[in-house]
């Protein structure tokens, strides 16, 4: 009787206090009622909505600025902006480390902004002020003033420095706000990373439309000042919302694999044990509310760092991280090698995303884009097609097709992560070859009018194509964010989102890569490259055709790896023994 008392009194005090090693902006616990959950991230989904309209901003609009003021030819043009973005998207792997290890997610977020900030300044001086505007007079010149050049690239990286900062932390902030070990802050936090992209979508929307608008009609100058403005008002409504978010402490993510690393070598001639139960766990870890995990069969030589050393059995020796791990360290370290794989599965589906951003673009610069006789549609403006089928596809999988697969299959996700992802691959596959068909058509009437070239042809021809890719991000992108969020150790979730981020950076480096390598290859074989000077002389539709079958036959690799992986196996709170875990394979962490 006394000790169900004391079950119910326990119970009752995780309902109104948060035990999951956060702390408030006071460094108490929690008080789950007045922090945390919904009414801490949407301050966050907010911010999130200011920084992508600034981003998307600049980004769609980027190789149109590249060709038409800074006079790039089409191929270098394309190269140049896979440059900014791969870096962009590659810098939060920096900045997550940073604030997962010596910052915090906080106190990143903040300073990144500034930073963020200081470069939209740059950008709106470098087309404001007088001496640093790329043209002595306001009417267009055939070379931009090296000045102009040097200090508008200045202003984009230090814009990527920003980013490096800010996306990472302030989304892994943002999943902070729920409890993992709370049944309805678990499910809230699902819904998050469907929201938050909808949130990131509504800032994509108005970014390539009233901001592209803008660019185009008024001046590049004007909409710089607007984004100017946004992001100095997210900062001020990030701090506004201080009192409300929960917080954790940071701490080197990085030197305990390491450890593992070394206790695992030097044991390497020891027998391993008869019992994954004579392995070592701290049955009170350091952070009293850290979530342990359970021991698994993968990189099996790794489990004697774990091993107890009956003749090294003093306190001392066995208290050094480097001579004896715990199974949670251990498993830590198996979390990551297990991602790896799917890291590089990923990467195509980077080089495809890679495409929207620069040749879409393009494509779209040379259609007509009259909606009325006064009023042309600004050729990165076509990209809200893709946000609006990003949107519609989070809101249906939300709303509905979840409801009816726990339904269905009476798991608590629908289906598993990695099944999200490789249905957004198969989309992937579909934009590209619609992609090329779309061109094919294009590169006909250019042959058949040389004249107007592909200026009678509607634009809105393109929209299947950005349509498919906004469902494809719907699966894969939000996919890809929980999964990297949810599978990596609880002490890297910042790093978690930079590996998400990366494989957007590395899949515009390995585009430009490829881009060189068919530009020589082409060249080689039959005397004339698939990219010409512009878009109307060169075979981008069979550029398009190649990455579909890369694609495609990437993914065929992907599915033999996810059949395979072992999803990260969290011990409930009244486990003790180390093997006493459940094996429940294909729904995230367990809890």
């Amino acid at each position: 009787m006394e000790h169900l008392e004391k079950g119910q009194e326990l119970e009752v005090d995780e309902q109104k206090w948060v035990y999951d090693s956060s702390f408030d902006h006071r460094g108490h616990t929690p008080l789950r009622a007045s922090t945390g959950a919904w009414k801490a991230s949407l301050f966050i989904i907010v911010i999130e909505f200011a920084e992508r309209l600034s981003y998307f901003g600049i980004a769609t609009s980027l190789i149109i600025y590249l060709t038409k003021v800074i006079h790039q030819d089409v191929k270098t043009s394309a190269k140049s902006a896979n440059q900014w973005i791969g870096v962009t998207t590659l810098m939060p792997l920096v900045g997550g480390f940073l604030a997962d290890a010596y910052l915090g997610r906080f106190g990143t977020v903040l300073l990144s902004s500034i930073i963020y900030l200081m470069g939209l300044i740059l950008l709106t001086m470098s087309s404001m002020i007088p001496s640093l505007k790329p043209c002595a007079s306001d009417e267009l010149c055939l070379k931009p003033r090296k000045i102009h050049e040097i200090v508008f690239f200045i202003a984009i990286y230090l814009i990527s420095v920003g980013t490096g900062g800010h996306k990472p932390s302030l989304e892994s902030f943002g999943a902070d706000q729920f409890d993992d070990n709370h049944p309805e802050e678990r499910k809230k936090k699902m819904s998050f990373f469907n929201w938050w992209n909808a949130g990131l979508c509504a800032g994509l929307l108005l970014g390539v439309t009233v901001i592209v608008y803008v660019q185009d009609h008024v001046g590049w100058g004007q909409a710089d000042i607007i984004l100017t403005m946004t992001m100095a008002c997210s900062i001020v409504i990030y701090v506004i919302g201080r009192p409300f978010y929960r917080y954790r402490k940071p701490g080197s993510p990085i030197k305990p694999l390491f450890q593992v690393c070394v206790a695992a070598f030097t044991k390497r001639n020891l027998p391993y044990p008869s019992s994954p139960n004579e392995l070592h766990e701290d049955p009170k870890p350091e952070k009293a509310q850290q979530r342990l995990l359970c021991h698994t069969e993968a990189f099996k030589f790794l489990d004697k760092a774990a091993i107890i050393e009956e003749k090294y059995f003093s306190e001392k020796k066995q208290c050094d991280p480097w001579r004896l791990s715990t199974v949670t360290k251990v498993e830590e370290l198996k979390l990551i090698l297990n991602m790896i794989p799917i890291w590089l599965t990923s990467l195509p589906f980077g080089m495809c995303v890679a495409q929207s951003t620069t040749f879409f673009i393009k494509q779209g610069a040379l259609m007509d884009r009259k909606i009325t006789h006064r009023f042309a549609l600004p050729p990165a403006s076509i990209y809200g097609l893709a946000a609006f089928g990003m949107i519609f596809l989070v809101t249906v999988y939300d709303r509905i097709l979840i409801p009816i697969l726990r339904r269905i299959t009476r798991t608590e996700r629908g289906i598993n992560i990695l099944q999200r992802i490789g249905i957004g691959m198969v989309f992937s596959v579909i934009t590209m070859i619609v992609s090329a068909i779309v061109e094919k058509k294009r590169l006909n009437v250019v042959q058949n009018d040389p004249l107007h070239g592909s200026a009678t042809m509607s634009v809105f021809w393109l929209a299947p194509q950005f349509i498919f890719f906004g469902i494809a991000d719907g699966f894969t992108l939000v996919g890809l964010q929980e999964y990297f969020y949810d599978q990596v150790p609880d002490s890297m979730r910042s790093l978690g989102i930079a590996l998400y981020l990366s494989v957007i950076g590395a899949g515009n480096f390995l585009s430009s890569f490829l881009i060189t390598i068919v530009d020589h290859a082409t060249t080689k074989v039959s005397g004339e490259s698939w990219f010409g000077k512009d878009l109307n002389s060169s075979r981008i539709d069979n550029f398009y055709l190649f990455l579909a079958a890369i694609t495609a036959a990437n993914l065929c690799v992907y599915v033999y790896v996810a059949s395979r992986y072992s999803y990260k196996n969290v011990q409930k709170k009244t486990e003790v023994a180390v093997a006493d875990c459940y094996h429940d394979q294909g729904h995230g962490t367990r809890d």
